[in-house]
């Protein structure tokens, strides 16, 4: 396979070699990750063998390290962990600290981090630099961003090592099916398989960072998604990728194609990551490829959880980051139920401490696994939900008639103030009346007096230029004073 984008003996004169589209890496970027990687997947393998009690006894070492650290050179969490006790604290006494918001982050950046060399400055300019061509920040830190879709931009800075712990746990389960059975369907493939990424075209989001660094033991090869859907099935029967792994929505055009005889590909592995993954979604992909979907959360704050091939609950990386799932009152949730906060301390992660970061995903808690691992499901986003005055209404209200509506494919809801206008991809013929009506009465039955809904067939809906992500619910800026709970529609 000489010559594929993003393998190993890439030419190092990367402008000619790489595709239009394609994220890159310095030729030391590279050699760093690789020796990285190599050097921590190996321990990565022999956590998933771990029992409750080394689970516990290693998130409670690494977290007194991680307080510690931060207490002496963050000003940030120095003040926030003034008269804590690092040496004597336990994962229990995390309710202790304080909640750390995205906006605090981002606020207090430069007194965040704890390399004082490091600035919210410096590394934006860093980031404006690296749209196309990865490379080192004071040849030790790589900068990724987060969020910039919609919202406020998250920025996050790591030592290389600490970005490949995170890329470790993203790989080791499907590396430990690999060595435990070879190929088998919905499983990674044996010996040093080719993983096409269709997913972010700039390597300052970690899809496209992952792709254009690593090459060893599985060659990822980025496919971008802000590509031409022609031009991604082009690649793809060029590539024949014994595995491929992107974003739901794409997913589920590329099955279209399959179906349609365009794309001719026999993966044996397909993961869908970064957004959500319907249930309509996930039966397409796996009719249209013929095996079953692994579903895969991976967050740039550094969580890692993958669902069994064909599995709808995903099992997180708890060794990495520790994950509190609590209700309105602050108390963890029980098994079975949505969690209205979504807290992270990530483990790995020295340079950027985050310390009870509240993430903006909804979770469902499930029964932890035997070693004690956190398994849940992931729901959606708290910041898609639809406000309109003190009535919240849960996107699941404009899914449940959308994915249900025959000759509708992707879509995009966009709030209005008393409504919503949708955008919908025809895949056959489309009652838009009905589908108009349909939506009205699921806001009414919400609360929302006499909602106004607008339908629209596109031809298409407009990607991400940096990340190739299509959000499909765009809420309006919430309303002071909302906050009655998310309707979700009719049980």
């Amino acid at each position: 396979m000489a010559g594929i984008p993003g393998s190993p003996d890439i030419a190092r004169d990367l402008a000619p070699a790489v595709p239009e589209g394609v994220p890159a890496a310095s030729e030391r970027l590279r050699e760093r990750a690789a020796a990285e990687l190599a050097a921590r997947l190996p321990g990565h393998l022999s956590r998933l063998g771990w029992d409750r009690a080394r689970l516990a006894a290693h998130q409670r070492d690494r977290l007194r390290q991680l307080l510690a650290h931060a207490a002496a050179h963050s000003p940030f969490h120095a003040r926030r962990l003034a008269g804590i006790d690092v040496e004597r604290f336990e994962v229990a006494d995390l309710p202790r600290l304080p909640v750390m918001t995205k906006a605090a982050m981002m606020a207090g950046f430069d007194d965040v981090v704890t390399d004082r060399r490091l600035s919210l400055r410096r590394v934006q300019a860093h980031l404006d630099a690296s749209q196309t061509h990865a490379s080192l920040l004071l040849d030790e830190y790589v900068c990724l961003a987060s969020g910039g879709s919609s919202g406020l931009r998250g920025v996050f800075v790591q030592t290389v090592g600490e970005y490949m712990d995170f890329m470790a746990s993203f790989m080791r389960a499907g590396a430990a099916r690999s060595a435990a059975g070879g190929a088998r369907p919905g499983g990674a493939l044996p010996g040093s398989p080719i993983l096409a990424v269709v997913a972010a075209a700039s390597p300052v989001h970690s899809s496209g960072l992952a792709s254009a660094t690593i090459g060893s033991p599985v060659r990822l090869v980025p496919v971008p998604a802000t590509l031409p859907l022609g031009e991604i099935v082009r690649r793809l029967n060029a590539l024949q990728p014994p595995a491929i792994t992107g974003y739901p929505t794409i997913l589920a055009l590329l099955a279209a194609e399959q179906r349609a005889g365009r794309l001719r590909i026999a993966p044996a592995a397909v993961t869908a990551s970064s957004e959500m993954l319907t249930d309509e979604a996930r039966a397409a992909i796996t009719a249209a490829f013929g095996v079953p979907v692994t579903d895969q959360f991976a967050s740039t704050e550094g969580l890692v959880g993958p669902s069994e091939p064909g599995g709808r609950v995903q099992t997180f990386a708890t060794d990495m980051c520790i994950v509190e799932l609590l209700d309105a009152a602050g108390q963890p949730v029980p098994p079975g139920a949505a969690a209205d906060k979504v807290l992270l301390t990530n483990l790995h992660n020295l340079t950027q401490p985050l310390i009870r970061y509240e993430l903006a995903d909804r979770f469902v808690r499930h029964e932890d696994d035997q070693g004690g691992r956190l398994r849940a499901t992931v729901t959606g986003r708290t910041d898609s939900l639809f406000r309109y005055g003190d009535i919240v209404v849960h996107p699941v209200v404009f899914a449940s008639v959308l994915d249900g509506t025959p000759g509708a494919g992707e879509y995009q809801v966009r709030q209005t103030r008393r409504g919503a206008a949708i955008d919908v991809v025809a895949a056959g013929e489309l009652d838009e009346a009905a589908l108009r009506d349909a939506v009205r009465r699921g806001l009414a039955r919400c609360g929302v007096e006499s909602p106004e809904v607008t339908v629209c067939a596109v031809t298409s809906i407009e990607r991400h230029p940096e990340t190739g992500k299509t959000p499909r619910f765009l809420p309006a800026a919430p309303e002071p004073g909302a906050g009655r709970p998310a309707c979700k529609g009719p049980s």
